[in-house]
């Protein structure tokens, strides 16, 4: 049995991915993978992510440049959720320009931005893959 075979699928062939920073533990992003994306990831040594919206392997970083290489793949006892500790390229996980895509807590009953933007998002994006 292959070690992809331990893992316990969802119905759509998927896996919940939470990316976690190896050295201060910070949790950055959630995503999913598919067999393919999580055995590239086992393979290159970086994240290879689901792209539910998009329907395709998602390279993190393939736009942006800001790439996880991936420390550990730790998966937890229900085997239905695995753990990246990656070493996040640049400090920005998240889309908006920041380091985390959890840069939203909950105060006196509103969301409240806690974290700033590093990079703005257009200088990020640009267009070009």
């Amino acid at each position: 049995m292959s070690w992809l075979d331990e893992i316990h699928w969802t119905s759509d062939g998927l896996v919940p991915v939470i990316a976690q920073q190896a050295g201060s533990g910070k949790v950055l992003m959630f995503a999913w993978m598919n067999r393919e994306s999580l055995a590239l990831t086992a393979a290159e040594g970086y994240a290879v992510y689901w792209s539910r919206s998009r329907k395709r392997l998602w390279r993190k970083g393939e736009e942006s440049g800001h790439r996880q290489k991936v420390i550990s793949i730790q998966m937890d006892c229900d085997e239905d959720v695995l753990l990246l500790k990656v070493e996040q390229i640049s400090g920005i996980a998240c889309h908006t320009g920041r380091e985390s895509c959890f840069y939203r807590a909950l105060v006196n009953e509103q969301w409240a931005t806690v974290e700033p933007v590093i990079k703005n998002p257009d200088e990020i994006y640009t267009g070009q893959a």
